[in-house]
């Protein structure tokens, strides 16, 4: 199962924050699966062939803090172990343009993370960092703001940049599916920044 996180609506869609619904939404165009469902509540799932492996992806449909909700329930519905899970999310502590695959671990202070550990009992699943980096207008450290910078949209000089960021992310979690997650890490997180290719 790959959860991309993001907030329900419009008012969110090109936040910073949804960047996680942007890359599920690209695997199951690129997969021709196209039809979400809310087979849970709290959440709209897709069912994709990536490569020969078949994987469930869910957009948690409550607000990010309570994420863990949907994809716990997602999990029991179609049966998936916490190993089987990988969390697509936005990151503040790497720079934009920076994707990192990560295997278990804290939630950093994000509050999708946050959710997911806590309705899961556990933090064993692997992650997609995809990094925004912070606000270059806030002192270096600054933990001040963080929310109006995750939920602010994207400019509109970078969305080349993001459009590589979620493409590259694809790649990524195909690799994951197909070989595991540490394969795919050694694979894959060497890269540099998009924002710099």
């Amino acid at each position: 199962m790959v959860a991309g996180l993001g907030n329900p609506g419009s008012k969110y869609a090109s936040n910073r924050h949804n960047i996680g619904f942007k890359v599920v939404e690209e695997l199951a165009r690129k997969a021709g699966s196209l039809a979400w469902r809310s087979a849970v509540k709290g959440a709209e799932s897709t069912t994709a062939l990536l490569g020969r492996n078949r994987v469930v992806l869910v957009k948690p449909l409550e607000f990010m803090n309570l994420s863990g909700f949907a994809v716990q329930r997602a999990m029991a519905f179609h049966t998936v172990t916490i190993e089987r899970l990988l969390v697509v999310h936005d990151e503040i502590d790497l720079d934009f343009g920076i994707l990192r695959l990560k295997n278990g671990g804290g939630h950093g202070g994000h509050n999708g993370l946050r959710s997911i550990t806590e309705q899961l009992g556990a933090n064993g699943f692997a992650r997609l960092r995809m990094g925004v980096g912070r606000d270059p207008n806030k002192p270096p450290g600054s933990k001040d703001d963080t929310a109006s910078w995750v939920l602010g949209d994207f400019p509109k000089a970078r969305l080349a940049v993001v459009g590589a960021m979620i493409s590259a992310a694809c790649e990524d979690i195909e690799t994951a599916v197909d070989k595991g997650i540490v394969p795919a890490m050694n694979q894959h997180n060497a890269r540099s920044s998009l924002a710099t290719a």
